[in-house]
């Protein structure tokens, strides 16, 4: 007996496999080729239905209910895309030795500690553009405290 959860399980692979499909298909020339086709049709039509109220309405309404349904396609597509994306990003990070840590996960973090974030890799790319050399420092706290030692050496130098 297939339970309720395996039987959500297959329909939700399913649903998946059909909406990458569709994503592909609709992303494709032919796809273009087809709707283009379709409202070539439709235009030529126009005068045999005297342009009429039905005629314009057959369009409004197609259209509408393909991009209806498309919204959620591509957004699913979006969504299982992104979450790969994330993920990959987050091996990299995990792997790289000196890397920091603090971005992994970042996308569950609060828009607040993001932009907080933002203006900490904002002040690594200033020191870092002061650098000789970019790739020697890989967080704030290290260009800063390179930055820091540079000035004060910088500054017994010149005395």
């Amino acid at each position: 007996m297939v339970t309720r959860h395996a039987e959500r399980r297959g329909i939700g692979r399913k649903f998946e496999q059909l909406s990458e499909t569709v994503t592909r298909w609709t992303g494709s020339t032919s796809a273009f080729a087809c709707a283009l086709a379709v409202i070539a049709i439709w235009a030529v039509l126009g005068p045999l239905f005297h342009f009429s109220d039905t005629w314009q309405l057959v369009v409004n309404t197609g259209t509408t209910i393909i991009t209806f349904l498309m919204v959620f396609l591509i957004q699913r597509t979006q969504n299982k895309d992104s979450m790969a994306l994330h993920l990959k990003l987050n091996e990299i990070v995990a792997a790289l030795q000196g890397a920091s840590n603090r971005l992994i996960d970042v996308e569950a973090i609060s828009e607040h500690d993001l932009k907080t974030l933002q203006k900490h890799y904002a002040e690594l790319a200033q020191l870092a553009q002061k650098e000789a050399n970019v790739t020697e420092s890989h967080s704030v706290e290290e260009a800063r405290q390179r930055h820091s030692a540079k000035s004060r050496s910088s500054a017994r130098r010149a005395s």
